[in-house]
């Protein structure tokens, strides 16, 4: 739909976004060191059993195999979002992450940043589980956990103007609440109208609502919402 590629947004509260840059890599070096990087089937297959979301295990309705369990199944509610599938997959969530995600990083700190992220995850990953509580096909991704981060933004910076290249290749400057509505509302019609599998619709939507509730808890006292500064 778009690629964001810059928003001029500057840092008020903090020096560096420590906790974003932190995040990016944590989610390349999973993908390089533990998934094979995409060269290796058999570690991406491996890693996406062991460390995804499985609804059916996450419900005790089916086991993994001994040699898959590296964790409990509780906490492959945090886990799948460090996995993904392709380069591609891992580039398109990791763009919006470092667009988007040093801003809100800005409004809420860092400690209060790293649970925003992860509790962002766990209620896109468990919202995409509850549908289909029978499926053993593993959920993988940073895409609920990044909705959240992109709901967070329209609730703190609608009127922030970014740069994004729409459908891939056109070069625009529009205000974040024209780009970030309608990237919601795409997900919202393909979660309703898409047969396509393999795409977590569901969680991408649960996570940016899970993001615009907790940014107004977890935002510092005094930050603004809706640009109410500019």
């Amino acid at each position: 739909m778009f690629i964001p590629l810059h928003d001029h947004n500057p840092l008020i509260h903090v020096r560096r976004q420590y906790v974003t840059w932190g995040l990016i890599a944590v989610n390349l070096a999973v993908f390089v060191l533990i998934q094979g990087g995409g060269l290796s089937e058999d570690a991406l297959a491996a890693s996406v059993m062991s460390l995804g979301l499985v609804p059916a295990v996450f419900f005790d309705l089916r086991e993994l195999s001994p040699e898959l369990v590296l964790v409990p199944e509780a906490a492959s509610m945090v886990t799948y979002a460090f996995l993904h599938g392709s380069w591609m997959h891992l580039a398109g969530n990791m763009i919006f992450l470092w667009v988007f995600g040093d801003n809100v990083e800005d409004a809420m700190g860092h400690v209060k940043f790293l649970f925003f992220y992860l509790a962002c995850a766990a209620v896109a990953g468990f919202a995409q589980a509850a549908l289909d509580p029978v499926s053993t096909v593993p959920i993988v991704g940073a895409s609920g956990a990044v909705a959240g981060i992109v709901g967070a933004y329209l609730i703190l910076h609608p009127r922030v103007r970014l740069w994004v290249l729409a459908l891939g290749r056109i070069p625009l400057r529009i205000p974040a609440s024209w780009a970030l509505v309608a990237w919601i509302g795409y997900q919202v019609a393909m979660a309703v109208g898409s047969a396509e599998e393999g795409v977590a619709w569901w969680a991408h939507v649960a996570g940016f609502v899970a993001g615009a509730v907790l940014v107004v808890i977890l935002k510092r006292p005094g930050v603004p919402l809706f640009d109410r500064a500019a």
